[in-house]
């Protein structure tokens, strides 16, 4: 069984590495620093939440032009999110036996024809299973953007570069549907994946021209099946690992019944305009990138990963009380102003939560980068997707369920952190390549 612990690398390995001193195992690390490269990885994370949220605003349109009930069309969004947990699954082993360059190209490829297929649907049947390969396809940008980040990066600067991925992932989100309906003020909902295979087709020809192989023959994989099966299982043997892996998945679960329930509670229940909704899903997409910007150019590096995570733990479940409490009128009807207080600070925690599980959990798997990348990805997705009907299990008057959902998440992720984790108990590698006593929180 292969040790999942992170060695206590010498500087050369684990120090960020500079022109002219390449390592013989990271022949490429000196273009890193590379402002095109960093796009194009934040690029690859981002697309996916393009590919979901420009077509929110077609879905009244597609359930028209297809003559098909609202329900068989919101498959669609279903289909193309179970995709993006599967294929990462597929993918990331994939990446760790063949590099990562040819699986992240291929997938890029079939993403690009299938959102082509898409735009040429011509019933409800067809679309899902165009989306569902669409999913399946787009999931190896994400998976191996953070493979790639690992075999880049280490320590302190492997959270930063996360940090910074955040600010072109976070935003995608926001300008998504944005996009989607100016889109559809020119065209119908088939240009919506018109204009995604025309991204699709530009990010493929950056990550030709500029994403090298950042994983050499020597550290590949020559096992099959079998052994990725294996790989995946001594990955999730250790304790932290899975601890970091749970944190981020309950983390981004209690994100995603933001997402799924915040349109019912801000519009529905507390009367707010669509303008208004816009406005503040905005602001706190805005918080989100905003605290990860400051998590990366400020905390990491002078506070330990692990209290940064745990303040950001703490935040969500704190918050997830708040809303709880205003939900459930102990304090009266407190109206819409504290309630997106609260979710301003549930939302903006994900800039400390994400970063810094992300990195905790890949510095201990730097022998299986992509099946620990594909691990990570497949269980916040699954997480979510569990998360977002549990929102609306008492109808769309009340807000109790999205708060009770936001709370358990928040006290789940709590408990596997100070029960799996333990940072108390491990010793930590730097970005010098040193290690050192984690700092107890």
């Amino acid at each position: 069984m292969t040790d999942p612990r992170p060695r206590a690398a010498d500087a050369e390995e684990t120090a960020p590495l500079i022109p002219g001193r390449e390592t013989a195992d990271r022949p490429v690390a000196a273009r890193r620093t590379s402002l095109l490269v960093t796009f194009v990885l934040g690029g690859l994370t981002a697309l996916p939440p393009l590919s979901m949220d420009m077509y929110l605003p077609a879905l009244p349109a597609v359930t028209s032009s297809l003559h098909s009930p609202a329900a068989t069309v919101q498959l669609t969004l279903t289909t193309c999110l179970a995709g993006m947990a599967l294929g990462q699954m597929i993918v990331g082993p994939m990446s760790d036996k063949w590099g990562r360059r040819r699986p992240l190209l291929v997938g890029m490829i079939v993403y690009i024809v299938a959102t082509a297929l898409c735009a040429v649907a011509t019933d409800a049947a067809t679309l899902i299973a165009f989306r569902l390969l669409q999913g399946l396809a787009g999931a190896a940008g994400i998976v191996i953007a953070r493979a790639v980040v690992r075999d880049l990066y280490d320590g302190v600067a492997m959270a930063r570069f996360f940090s910074t991925l955040m600010l072109i992932s976070g935003v995608a989100p926001v300008v998504a549907p944005l996009i989607g309906g100016q889109v559809l003020r020119i065209t119908d909902w088939r240009g919506v994946f018109v204009v995604l295979t025309v991204v699709g087709v530009l990010l493929t020809l950056l990550v030709w021209r500029t994403l090298h192989e950042t994983l050499p023959p020597e550290r590949r994989h020559d096992g099959g099946l079998g052994q990725t099966l294996r790989t995946m299982r001594d990955l999730l043997a250790d304790r932290a690992f899975s601890g970091y892996l749970l944190v981020g998945a309950f983390g981004f679960a209690a994100l995603f019944a933001y997402i799924s329930a915040s349109p019912f509670v801000i519009q529905e229940i507390y009367g707010a305009s669509p303008q208004t909704f816009s406005l503040l899903f905005g602001v706190n997409s805005v918080g989100l990138v905003i605290v990860g910007q400051i998590n990366g150019k400020l905390l990491v590096g002078r506070v330990s990963l692990d209290r940064v995570l745990g303040i950001g733990v703490v935040l969500i479940t704190v918050a997830g009380v708040g809303l709880l409490l205003m939900a459930s009128g102990v304090f009266g009807d407190v109206g819409l102003a504290p309630m997106a207080v609260g979710l301003f600070v549930l939302m903006s925690s994900m800039g400390l939560v994400m970063p810094s599980t992300n990195t905790q959990a890949l510095l201990r798997t730097p022998h299986a980068a992509g099946s620990a990348s594909a691990l990570l990805g497949t269980s916040t997705f699954l997480m979510g997707s569990i998360a977002s009907p549990l929102v609306g299990i008492a109808g769309e008057e009340t807000a109790v369920p999205m708060a009770v959902v936001q709370l358990s998440c928040g006290v789940l992720a709590l408990a596997c952190f100070l029960g799996m984790c333990r940072p108390w108990q491990r010793r930590e590698v730097t970005s010098t390549g040193t290690t050192g006593e984690a700092t107890e929180l």
